[in-house]
């Protein structure tokens, strides 16, 4: 009991300390009229199921965004997600108070108040986060302004045009706009224009650097009416390193190991057919690993398509090169054991004084060996004479033209045989390296610049 006591006293000089100290029940600078109004004196005879201005006017809403990171951008897909931090600021004449003060109201009392129904068109998936608990400020300043901030995960459709992939640019947008309040009831603006939107400034993605940025204020024309809509516009380009050493490069050295085959003997059919075989699998191994990534669909003609296509046409090229060479060294080989053999039986004949005459698998050539040198010109000149009179005998006046187009057509194969079938190699090792240097140049200032 005396313990008690002795609080209580305590208690009683010091309850008569403080009132000497603060006269007339002030507390430091405020008193009872001047401190900050409660959420109950707020809230009285506060509607949240009305709009501040309700029959006066459309509400002003300011909004500001700080981009916190873009965290995947696909183009299978064609979306990306992005954590924003969404601010919106409004005036509620109802909650106006006196001073210069703001109260920051806890976010779980969002419930109390009017806020606007603001929601982003192109999203896919949204979620506002949780932990610890849901990501809301709600601040009121003492002119009736409220400040109402989100942090939100969205994932946003994109659409994205492909055709110069992986050297080209995308145009993003992020969209605002108001559910149900049309621009009679509710109108957007951006707070300070450009400088509204933070964090692209120093966005540092894997894939993409951001290049710029804007934002416009425009209309969103539905059934039901017109509503307020803010845009962000943001233009992404592709960092086309990683695709040089991923790509490029390999598809590059497999067109220049396929050259190796030019080097190498024709008669090392194994050797060559390796070679060229090899080159042709691994780039089509490249050309699948490559469209992994990207959406099937037809529409898209993609720059890296273009080009694994050029380099797969020089491999293949390089291994019918290999193949038309061997074929003339085989035909010239057999022409060749042809001219053997029959010098081989013209030294057996006991010099008869026969010319052997033998077409040769060639059009238009004719392998004339051996002449005695005892036979006088005249029987050689007759006997062509009487051959000639004898065909123009058996032919009929009809045959002249059938006569005229085998010629003509020996003629043009002529142009087609090789009389040297290395040469054939030896052309390639200028031509393929030529071509293909020629086709990079076009190509990279095509995609590059145009």
């Amino acid at each position: 009991m005396s313990v008690q006591l002795c609080e209580l006293l305590v208690l009683c000089l010091t309850v008569t300390y403080c009132g000497g100290m603060f006269p007339g029940n002030h507390w430091g600078e405020w008193n009872d009229s001047q401190l900050q109004p409660t959420i109950q004196r707020l809230m009285k005879g506060y509607n949240r199921y009305l709009r501040p201005n309700f029959n006066e006017g459309p509400v002003e809403i300011g909004m500001s965004l700080d981009i916190a990171s873009i965290d995947a951008i696909s183009e299978i897909n064609m979306d990306y997600t992005a954590t924003i931090f969404l601010r919106q600021r409004w005036r509620d004449s109802r909650l106006v108070f006196p001073g210069n003060e703001s109260v920051s109201v806890d976010g779980r009392l969002v419930s109390l108040l009017w806020i606007p129904d603001t929601f982003i068109p192109d999203s896919k998936r949204s979620f506002l986060h949780d932990v610890t608990v849901e990501n809301r400020l709600i601040r009121i300043f003492s002119n009736g302004t409220v400040l109402y901030a989100l942090r939100i995960t969205a994932t946003i459709a994109c659409n994205m045009d492909l055709t110069k992939y992986p050297m080209d640019k995308q145009v993003c947008t992020l969209q605002l706009e108001s559910w149900g309040y049309n621009i009679q009831d509710v109108v957007f603006y951006w707070t300070r224009g450009n400088d509204s939107v933070k964090g692209l400034d120093t966005l540092r993605l894997a894939q993409y650097s951001v290049e710029s940025y804007y934002t416009s204020v425009s209309e969103a024309v539905y059934e039901t009416g017109h509503y307020p809509k803010l845009v962000l516009h943001f233009s992404l380009r592709r960092n086309v390193l990683f695709f040089i050493l991923e790509t490029y490069v390999p598809s590059i050295l497999l067109v220049v190991l396929s050259w190796v085959s030019f080097w190498i003997s024709q008669s090392s059919v194994p050797a060559r057919t390796c070679i060229g075989v090899t080159t042709v699998l691994t780039m089509t191994t490249l050309m699948m690993g490559a469209r992994t990534s990207l959406p099937n669909a037809n529409c898209f003609i993609k720059a890296i398509d273009v080009y694994l296509g050029i380099c797969f046409t020089f491999i293949f090229g390089a291994l019918l090169e290999y193949a038309c060479a061997h074929f003339y060294t085989m035909q010239h080989q057999t022409i060749e054991d042809l001219h053997r053999e029959l010098l081989r039986e013209f030294s057996e004949s006991n010099g008869n004084g026969s010319i052997p005459i033998v077409s040769s698998s060639q059009p238009n050539q004719s392998v004339e060996i051996g002449s005695t040198a005892e036979e006088p010109a005249e029987d050689s000149v007759n006997s062509d004479i009487q051959n000639h009179t004898t065909s123009k005998e058996k032919v009929p006046s009809q045959g002249c033209g059938l006569s005229l187009v085998k010629d003509a057509s020996r003629k043009v194969a002529s142009v087609f045989v090789v009389e040297n079938p290395h040469n054939i190699d030896r052309h390639a090792r200028t031509v393929f390296p030529t071509a293909f240097f020629f086709v990079n140049i076009l190509y990279w200032l095509y995609y590059l610049f145009l």
